[in-house]
């Protein structure tokens, strides 16, 4: 058929609506055609004028895999930040460089993996055990900050164009899903319905109902039972009939086939996907959908069923604009210049310092002045590693700043840097050759002895945790087997605070580690995360006060595994701070700065409401940078159920706002607060709000003791009365 017939069809009029035009090709596709645009690497169809497809591509921190990109910090990292506006711009700064990278790909028929805009990201999993090896790729723990922070995100990639999605994002991995990693395309993860709607679906409605997220990616394991990719409850009746959901489903990688080959839930291929599409699946990321033709013969499923799956994912299609002309598409004048700009790399120095959060600086150790260092010692098996900078589902920088060449350049000629490796991340004993695991120490203590002071660089890698198939040296399958310092580093921080020189630690890593020792005997401590390709720069920064730290940590570090339940155990009982009952090493929101901030006047504009009242409640404080320096403050509120009918929440974040501060400039702070944001979830999964006191608290941290010890400060705290009966609301 001749080019100039085929745009004769409806589907390539840009001016009709879209479901006529989605109707219109659809009808023009025969089963096969139908069936091979449910893989990810859909057919073209050369008749109707289709090019092929390929669904699958990342940019979970950055475009990923696709060639030269900027690398942000990773997700666990952007979330450190607690700052929604900076994520949603660095969301739109990665669209940018989709859409130059996809523009270019296009024009020289390049159609391959890695290479569309439908990205398969974020993972908005809640990190709810500090072994999972993919937890640095979430938001933390928290339900709350996961959404607020997943909104944004998804708001900045898709972008705000009334007909067009600049990228389409997707929310993964539906719906209770978080390791053990080696398990899961065989575990059933089993969760209570007070836990599923308190915990575990919360951010996921919110990237559905408030950000309108494209697409939705089943997770590999069982839920209750039943497959995450053929799940009825969570795919039909909540994602769908509930939140209304009008984008595509997408399986997990191999997880169809896992419904029959690990599961055991099916027998045979045909039956698995089936199972999936009669189930709101999509789109299948890998090749059991080949099945269906099979299928419908067997009298498995019907080709209306295939008809809604395919119409969802020609929407998506049509939606990002791949069957219009090119100038009616805005997005296809985005430059392949901006790609890997100054400007961009500039964004991701400053997400990395944004990141980075001061766990500890006894006696003001920091900042450091280097007039008065005329040497630094620079010792760490991460000091100079490029591998800790970009964490999993990375690009490719084309400049990388490793924390050892930010301090070099920092300090220029003025002051001597020794860089000594000390250690490998994990050799106990002997290498593959015979070396021993402290053979670095006698360089590692010349260059100490040399040196007006010590910087380490410690922690863990992507090649220690991460996903199953990518992290071979992981003893846990990708997971952790233990929160400690692997291999000899912490012997290495001990020798080096014994030559009594002062020492920096600071901890590049994607998840919690149990740095107890060094918490009682090293002065200042700085968590980097995997901090993107500026991460060295930004890392110089901060250590020498050009920048003034207030990450917050989304996760908590807890002292070791014996304050974690088990590993397969979904129940929130003692996880997160949310649950947890004993006292962890550095708690969840927790982060100090070089300056101080007082917080004063604390008020509700109501201090008793009814039950049916609607409106908001709005809570005001005022905040004051009363230190010397300049800088950000992360102010976060609790709210805390005092007399809830069932189990609740010690308290839960409901709310942040990361602001700036001149020394001695006040701000006054809002908050608004819904009544379902102080309704409870009952042990049926209904959703109430009760009669009763409400403590509401204020503060740069949560209202716990540890962190009170950890910052020398209390929050704010005032009370809530709430009156009349109780009554149900929606979720």
């Amino acid at each position: 058929m001749k080019k100039d017939q085929i745009n004769l069809f409806d589907y390539n009029n840009p001016d009709l609506p879209l479901e006529a035009r989605v109707d219109d090709l659809l009808k023009r596709l025969n089963l096969e055609e139908k069936i091979s645009q449910m893989v990810y690497y859909s057919s073209a169809i050369s008749r109707l004028g289709i090019p092929e497809y390929n669904w699958w591509n990342e940019c979970l921190h950055g475009v990923a895999r696709a060639g030269v990109a900027t690398v942000f910090p990773q997700a666990i990292g952007l979330a450190a930040a607690f700052h929604q506006e900076r994520l949603q711009q660095v969301a739109e700064v990665i669209a940018d460089e989709a859409r130059a990278k996809y523009n270019q790909f296009t024009k020289h028929e390049d159609r391959g993996i890695y290479k569309g805009l439908t990205f398969w990201t974020p993972n908005i999993n809640i990190f709810r055990d500090p072994r999972w090896g993919r937890g640095q790729e979430t938001y933390g723990e928290d339900p709350f900050l996961t959404s607020r922070l997943a909104v944004a995100f998804i708001n900045g990639l898709q972008g705000s164009h009334p007909h067009y999605l600049k990228a389409a994002a997707c929310a993964k991995h539906y719906a209770v899903h978080s390791g053990p990693e080696p398990l899961r395309h065989s575990f059933n993860a089993e969760v209570s319905v007070k836990d599923l709607r308190e915990t575990y679906l919360p951010a996921f409605a919110a990237a559905v109902k408030e950000a309108k997220v494209e697409a939705v990616m089943g997770a590999y394991n069982r839920v209750n039972g039943e497959p995450a990719c053929a799940h009825q409850e969570l795919l039909v009746q909540i994602l769908r009939e509930e939140w209304g959901f009008a984008g595509h489903v997408v399986s997990d990688c191999g997880a169809i086939e896992d419904i029959h080959k690990e599961h055991r839930v099916t027998a045979t291929p045909e039956e698995s996907a089936a199972l999936a599409v009669n189930n709101g699946c999509d789109l299948n990321c890998g090749r059991i959908f080949e099945s269906l033709r099979k299928a419908v013969d067997q009298g498995l499923i019907s080709e209306e069923t295939i008809d809604q799956a395919v119409r969802r994912l020609l929407r998506t299609r049509f939606k990002l604009g791949m069957f219009d002309p090119p100038d009616r598409v805005p997005f296809n004048n985005i430059p392949f210049e901006i790609n890997d700009c100054a400007q961009h790399r500039e964004l991701a120095r400053e997400m990395a310092r944004e990141s980075i959060v001061l766990l500890k600086n006894e006696d003001n150790l920091l900042p450091l002045n280097q007039d008065k260092l005329s040497s630094i010692a620079v010792i760490g098996p991460n000091a100079d590693s490029k591998k800790v900078l970009l964490g999993n589902y990375y690009g490719r920088p084309s400049r990388y700043i490793t924390a050892l060449e930010g301090i070099q350049n920092k300090v220029g000629d003025q002051t001597r840097v020794y860089y000594a490796h000390g250690c490998d991340l994990s050799t106990q004993a002997t290498d593959s050759l015979g070396e021993l695991a402290t053979s670095g120490f006698a360089e590692a203590l010349a260059a100490a002895e040399r040196s007006d002071l010590i910087i380490l660089f410690m922690g863990i890698s992507p090649e220690l945790e991460g996903e199953e198939v990518e992290v071979a040296n992981s003893d846990g399958g990708g997971d952790k087997t233990s929160l400690n310092l692997p291999g000899m580093q912490e012997n290495l921080i001990k020798i080096m605070v014994e030559t009594g020189k002062p020492v920096v630690l600071v901890l590049l890593n994607g998840s919690p580690l149990a740095v107890n020792w060094a918490q009682e005997n090293v002065p200042a401590i700085i968590e980097a995360w995997y901090p993107g390709q500026e991460g060295g720069t930004a890392i110089a920064d901060v250590l020498f006060g050009d920048y003034n730290p207030a990450g917050r940590l989304p996760v908590t570090f807890a002292r070791s595994l014996e304050q974690v339940p088990d590993f397969k155990d979904y129940s929130m009982c003692n996880r997160t701070y949310r649950y947890m009952e004993a006292e962890p090493l550095y708690p969840f929101g927790f982060g100090l700065s070089y300056t101080s901030f007082n917080y004063t006047n604390l008020a509700l504009n109501i201090a008793n409401i009814s039950t049916e009242m609607i409106e908001e409640i709005k809570v005001t404080v005022e905040v004051e940078n009363s230190g010397e320096y300049s800088g950000d403050e992360v102010v976060q509120l609790y709210t805390k159920d005092v007399a809830a009918s069932g189990i609740v929440p010690v308290w839960q974040l409901n709310g942040f706002q990361r602001v700036n501060l001149q020394p001695g400039e006040k701000k006054k702070i809002s908050f608004a607060l819904s009544r379902r944001q102080l309704a409870l979830i009952d042990q049926q999964g209904r959703c109430w709000l009760e009669p009763g006191k409400f403590k509401i608290y204020v503060g740069g941290q949560q209202p716990d003791q540890r962190s009170e010890l950890l910052s020398g400060k209390k929050v704010l705290a005032t009370e809530l009365e709430v009156t009349g009966t109780a009554i149900e609301l929606a979720y």
